[in-house]
């Protein structure tokens, strides 16, 4: 196969929109590129575009995510684009330090790596005419820190970035300027626009939370308004789950939880509901196994701690116990953050369930945008 090195990639696969295969088409395969985009505008499956397209440069190309979860379902979007002899493999940014730099790479006491360590040890090989060095592309590329984008200049064939700075929910993150900084001065910038994903009312309730950046584009389709419904216990919010479940069998409805209590309880409750397809729990403690490994494609419940909701999407979403952030300040961004990531996971369908006596004081005045049950 001859590779492709002085000109884009052709567009191989019909199904994206003009606007993202404008997008596409307009980025170089040579040098760094940051992407951005609002929740729906389709960046992951760009980055699986991207990927596959770099890939015909004859260069091992890895698409990069931070949680594994994510990595799964980027591993199944790549498995229907891949080109024959020019493969590209979706990996955590975990498993590829680790493959670069051994078992033994320098971490920090909080169990990260130590990027600056890391750099000195890339800048020892840097411009080693090296075939095997990789094309990076990385999703949601917010959620890393500016160290991890100075080690990937100097490790990486090219860097391409899709992220979205009104998504930020871990610790170490970065915002568009100093992923751009990191990459160095001739980083390439580019956008995509759009949101192919939720409702109308669905992007409307978003918009209520979205602690920063341009307006997205509201989406044409319409749906049901968002619901806030109020649960007695943990047993009558999976009665409620299960319901949704039947009644859609073809759907997959994402339960989020913000604890790990009641995600146990949770499954053990629709363990017993007699649901048509088997409920997944997914946990980042599991290393392999039913609780790490999840069909995210097939229809049915998925419950997901909100640390690991970045990048996936489904038909129904319920937004399991808001309750767990009565206490924290209405106004704080980084809670903000958290309520737009999980309500625009959902195509179609949002729940915003609670317990307690008193409704959450983040989820009050939301009238005209949620409906009360």
């Amino acid at each position: 196969m001859k590779p492709v090195t002085t000109a884009n990639a052709p567009v191989l696969h019909p199904d994206l929109t003009p606007a993202q295969r404008d997008c596409l088409d307009a980025l170089p395969l040579t040098g760094h590129h940051v992407v951005s985009g609002p929740p729906g505008s389709g960046k992951s499956l760009l980055a699986a575009h991207r990927a596959v397209h770099l890939s015909l440069t004859g260069r091992p190309t890895l698409l990069l995510s931070r949680s594994n979860l994510l990595r799964q379902l980027l591993h199944e979007t790549l498995q229907g684009l891949t080109v024959p002899d020019a493969p590209a493999v979706a990996a955590t940014v975990h498993s590829w330090v680790l493959r670069r730099f051994g078992r033994d790479a320098p971490s920090t006491e909080d169990g990260w790596f130590d990027w600056t360590a890391l750099v000195h040890l890339a800048a020892a090989t840097f411009g080693d005419d090296d075939p095997a060095t990789p094309h990076l592309v990385v999703d949601e590329g917010q959620d890393l820190p500016p160290g991890f984008y100075r080690l990937a200049r100097l490790a990486a064939a090219s860097v391409t970035v899709f992220a979205d700075e009104c998504q930020r929910l871990t610790e170490t993150n970065s915002t568009l300027t100093e992923i751009t900084e990191a990459l160095g001065r001739a980083t390439g910038r580019a956008e995509v626009t759009g949101n192919h994903r939720n409702t109308r009312e669905i992007a409307s309730l978003a918009e209520h939370f979205r602690t920063g950046g341009p307006r997205p584009e509201m989406p044409f389709r319409s749906g049901s308004l968002p619901a806030l419904r109020h649960y007695p216990s943990n047993k009558k919010l999976a009665d409620d789950i299960a319901a949704m479940a039947a009644g859609q069998s073809r759907h997959r409805v994402g339960v989020i939880v913000n604890s790990l209590r009641t995600a146990s309880d949770l499954m053990r409750h629709l363990e017993r509901a007699g649901l048509a397809h088997e409920p997944q729990l997914y946990s980042s403690a599991a290393s392999s196994g039913r609780y790490r490994d999840l069909d995210l494609v097939r229809p049915g419940v998925v419950v997901v701690h909100r640390a690991s909701a970045k990048g996936l999407d489904f038909d129904t979403v319920v937004v399991a116990d808001t309750e767990t952030d009565a206490a924290k300040d209405p106004a704080a961004a980084d809670l903000r953050m958290a309520y737009y990531v999980m309500i625009t996971r959902a195509r179609g369908r949002l729940v915003l369930g609670w317990q307690g006596s008193l409704l959450p004081r983040h989820l009050e005045g939301l009238q005209g945008w949620a409906q009360m049950r």
